[in-house]
């Protein structure tokens, strides 16, 4: 009856940062770490992560002679998070 829950979504920090995109297209390193109140190096990690599954895509280039690190989500994160949000109904 209850399907499994992704277990790359279910972890709090991946999920805010998907819930965040899904409501942002594209949003800034800078602009996530505050959103979740995340540490760098955490953040990293996730961020690392959702992109090996191709949930996310990362832009990296350079503003002002700055790293400007972009986010956004793929289509394949998108149906990860709308099956997601659909299995997890089941189980309300």
């Amino acid at each position: 009856m209850y399907k499994n829950l992704d277990p790359l979504l279910h972890a709090p920090l991946r999920l805010a940062i998907v819930s965040h995109l899904m409501t942002n297209p594209q949003v800034s390193f800078k602009a996530l770490k505050k959103h979740t109140e995340a540490t760098s190096g955490n953040l990293s990690v996730q961020l690392k992560k959702l992109e090996e599954a191709a949930y996310l895509s990362i832009q990296k280039s350079f503003l002002d002679n700055y790293p400007h690190t972009q986010v956004s989500l793929t289509k394949k994160g998108i149906v990860a998070f709308e099956t997601y949000v659909k299995n997890l109904k089941k189980y309300l």
